[in-house]
């Protein structure tokens, strides 16, 4: 089957609802592809997906209602790979008019051919038009709203920060130190021929998903995880023996993380809303081979109802998830400033509970896989006015992981990390009653 039919089949099935990454790790591991392949294949997909807006808007311009998704999506293909791909122009244009004509005839594949060349033609004077009317939005595929946003916080920096969120992902994964070891891990990854492309402690940044479907994945030596969801549990920093909670916890990898600095000892209790979330994390956390950690049904609002107190807690919050648009380009279609500001409210709560079940000369973090200052700063603000018992600590960071401290001393992952989510973090400890 050629290539671009796979993709036109997997934007098909992703149009009817799938999750994007789920849909495309599925398929990987049930066909037989190259490297190169589903390389190609993980771009031309995530990179269609991520810049709908523009793709759109492009074939209005140039078609009426398009009544045959399977040409919509070639067309889309076509456009995406000619402007934000180092790809032969005329090229693209014959092989789509090939393909269409081999399976619609002669007249559909000239339209094709009719609607790639006129978007050849105007594709500069396009895109500097795009950018001279302030339509960066348009441009790089973001709701108005949106865009508006990251003009108010981001400034000068606004383009760079739109690019980098539609940047290619790479997997990444965490070797379990309970099972395994880095050099082994290594090891594996030159027999495979995978290579490393960012290490941040026991992460690592790989150019193929096909370390998925290895015996060591399934017996729990590695673990899928990016490096600021595990530098979030890292900088809590919970020694063995402690008492510990991760408030929102599925599925697990931040738990194990935990899991694993205790030495397997002390406790942990990780807690989900939801019973079925809550026996993935005891399936992962049983491949993982983490025996000290309870999985518990309750909402992290309700924590301080329990009457315990707790060494360590963990509150990575439910958020907007603007951090991770990589990897999960569809969430800029499901949410608004609506949606920010109740998670904002939501993320307080929590964090208010976990406060009254922290010991004095107990420690928390706080952290958030979205980039709104109303779900970072802004919330952590308005906490330590309300907590005056309350105070933040300094925490370091691996050198090679690009962000900034905020002014109250919370770090943004942000725009400037090519690799890793863009990831807020912030350390708090409780110095009285």
């Amino acid at each position: 089957m050629n290539i671009k039919q796979r993709i036109i089949g997997l934007l098909s099935e992703f149009e009817k609802g799938k999750y994007s990454n789920i849909l495309l790790n599925e398929y990987f591991s049930k066909n037989n592809l190259s490297k190169g392949e589903r390389g190609f294949i993980t771009e031309v997909f995530y990179g269609v997906i991520r810049n709908d807006i523009y793709l759109n808007y492009q074939l209005e311009k140039r078609t009426k209602a398009i009544k045959k998704n399977w040409i919509k999506n070639l067309l889309k293909i076509s456009i995406y790979q000619a402007t934000f791909m180092n790809s032969d122009d005329k090229g693209i244009a014959w092989e789509a008019t090939e393909l269409t004509k081999n399976k619609f005839g002669i007249p559909v594949s000239k339209f094709v051919n009719g609607v790639i060349r006129s978007y050849l033609r105007d594709k500069e004077d396009e895109i500097k038009k795009l950018k001279d009317e302030d339509k960066l939005d348009i441009l790089y595929s973001y709701p108005r709203w949106f865009y508006e946003k990251i003009k108010k916080e981001y400034g000068d920096s606004t383009e760079q920060v739109l690019i980098s969120l539609k940047k290619v992902p790479y997997m990444s994964i965490r070797v379990n130190t309970l099972k395994y070891s880095e050099k082994e891990f290594e090891t594996l990854l030159k027999e495979l021929k995978i290579d490393i492309i960012k290490k941040v402690d026991t992460i690592y940044y790989v150019d193929s998903g096909v370390i998925l479907h290895t015996p060591e994945f399934k017996d729990g030596k590695i673990i899928a995880q990016d490096g600021s969801s595990y530098l979030a549990a890292k900088i809590l920093n919970p020694l063995p023996g402690e008492k510990v909670v991760d408030t929102c916890s599925a599925p697990g990898s931040k738990t194990a993380v935990l899991g694993e600095l205790m030495n397997n000892t002390g406790e942990i209790f990780a807690l989900d809303i939801h019973q079925h979330k809550i026996k993935i994390i005891e399936e992962n956390l049983h491949k993982l081979g983490l025996s000290n950690v309870k999985p518990i049904k309750l909402d992290a609002r309700k924590l301080k109802e329990q009457g315990q107190k707790f060494d360590k807690i963990l509150v990575d919050a439910p958020c907007s998830g603007y951090g991770v648009l990589r990897k999960k380009p569809e969430a800029l279609y499901n949410k608004n400033m609506n949606n920010v500001h109740e998670l904002s409210t939501l993320q307080y709560e929590i964090l208010d509970s976990a406060a009254f079940s922290l010991k004095v000369g107990g420690e928390l973090v706080y952290s958030t896989c979205t980039i709104f200052s109303e779900e970072n700063t802004d919330n952590i603000i308005k906490f330590l006015n309300n907590h005056k018992n309350f105070s933040v600590l300094k925490f370091d960071l691996p050198q090679n992981v690009n962000g900034h401290f905020d002014s109250i001393g919370g770090f943004l992952i942000d725009y400037t990390e090519e690799i890793l989510d863009n990831f807020y973090i912030i350390k708090l400890r409780k110095d009285f009653e």
